[in-house]
């Protein structure tokens, strides 16, 4: 656990230099209530952030969300709440109390999207549901995100990431070909699956506005993103239902690393050209045996195949990762060293292209973030700056509300701080 950071002022001329930079994102002059916590709802913003809207983030008083005290920190600040809270201004509402729930839908009335990812029925019994939202603005785009969705007998249990990887099929996926058990990926991946759907589905939804089909309820259920994004490659024998199940149904199931002197890399030889260009590199011979010349003769004799793949990664352990990449390009393989984190960071091409940006904060001082993915060639992203601190702009918006008069006494009663 951490402690929650404290709360420095943001200068008005950063502030004004932020905002002039996302001027000119896609998503200029679009805002975004985030009413969301931890990593699916906030990441899910934060990514319209880097494409120039503004965030509002109301948070709890005292623990805020709690994103804020779990993980790596520095100064009080997480990492998975600075990557996933970027560029949004932090106002801190007690939302259980009725006036704190009334300035919630007084921001949600000025706002384009609304972002919640409560179990089901938890912001209808406070006022703050889709139904009671839209009352005070019919053309609000109010995004729902939950775990198992808002019917269903599941649909009150918890859902944490873990838990959706195993029911949607992400664990059972990755099992071991050897002992059957299940394996996890080490990551919250079915959370950041779902914030990119949501992202996506939001921009739809202000899309379809922006053509006169109005306002409407987008609800995503982490269940429905994650059977999604695995249904694509790693289901074909339950999409092709007479499919013959000898067969694995995800086609990258059987590459395994290579093992090189000093290190590790992966060699995807999908096509006949780099099926024989990777045993050329690898000194192996035989890759012209005609049962194994063509992608159609290796599905048939795998048997002899694997033969040729033993061969393949017994001969790449001889060499340094240098050696093997120095061959596997002359070849034109598709191939990659695998690199941690901190490699990437320094690894040549990712340096050459700016894959990664350096941020100057003032409650965790240097940090360092991937750059937004998308490149917009006439209204280009950023990456946002300036994660708050809890709190840090609850009497700026105050103000911007006309309330600046009633920060002192709404304070005092604990309905903002």
């Amino acid at each position: 656990m951490t402690s929650a950071p404290s709360s420095p002022p943001t200068s008005d001329d950063q502030r004004r230099s932020a905002r002039e930079t996302h001027a000119r994102g896609p998503m200029a002059g679009i805002k975004v209530l985030d009413l969301s916590i931890a990593l699916t709802g906030p990441y899910a913003a934060a990514l319209l952030a880097d494409q120039g809207a503004e965030v509002i983030k109301v948070e709890r008083p005292g623990i805020g969300d709690i994103a804020r005290w779990v993980g790596v920190a520095v100064n009080g600040m997480t990492s998975l709440y600075f990557v996933c809270n970027r560029g949004k201004r932090s106002i801190v509402v007690d939302m259980t109390k009725p006036e704190g729930a009334d300035l919630v839908r007084r921001l949600a009335a000025e706002s384009d999207v609304v972002i919640q990812n409560f179990r089901p029925g938890v912001l209808d019994r406070l006022g703050l549901g889709y139904e009671a939202i839209r009352a005070v603005h019919p053309d609000v785009i109010y995004c729902s995100l939950s775990g198992f969705g808002a019917e269903g007998p599941y649909r009150d249990r918890s859902a944490y990431d873990t838990v959706m990887q195993a029911y949607g099929g992400l664990a059972a996926s990755q099992a071991d070909p050897d002992d059957g058990v299940p394996v996890f990926l080490r990551q919250t991946a079915a959370d950041k699956v779902t914030a990119l759907f949501a992202s996506q589905a939001i921009t739809a939804a202000l899309f379809a506005r922006a053509r006169g089909r109005g306002g409407q309820h987008v609800q995503l259920a982490m269940v429905d993103a994650v059977v999604s994004f695995l249904w694509a490659d790693a289901a074909a024998n339950e999409v092709l239902t007479e499919s013959d199940r000898s067969q694995h149904s995800s086609f990258v199931a059987g590459f395994k690393p290579f093992r090189f002197a000093d290190g590790w890399g992966i060699v995807t030889p999908t096509s006949d050209h780099d099926f024989a260009g990777m045993c050329r590199a690898f000194d192996v011979a035989g890759w012209d045996d005609p049962r194994i010349k063509t992608i159609a003769e290796r599905i048939k004799h795998r048997e002899v195949l694997e033969l040729i793949m033993d061969l393949c990664y017994a001969h790449a352990a001889n060499l340094t990762m240098d050696q093997a990449t120095q061959r596997l390009e002359a070849e034109r393989v598709p191939f990659a060293m695998i690199l941690t984190p901190d490699q990437l960071t320094r690894d040549p091409h990712a340096v050459a292209i700016g894959l990664f940006e350096m941020q100057d904060h003032p409650i965790v001082g240097k940090a360092r973030l991937p750059r937004h993915p998308a490149h917009f060639g006439a209204t280009p992203a950023k990456l946002s700056d300036g994660t708050p601190g809890l709190g840090q702009h609850t009497d700026e918006i105050l103000r911007e509300m006309g309330l600046g008069e009633r920060i002192a006494e709404l304070r005092a009663a604990g309905i903002v701080a």
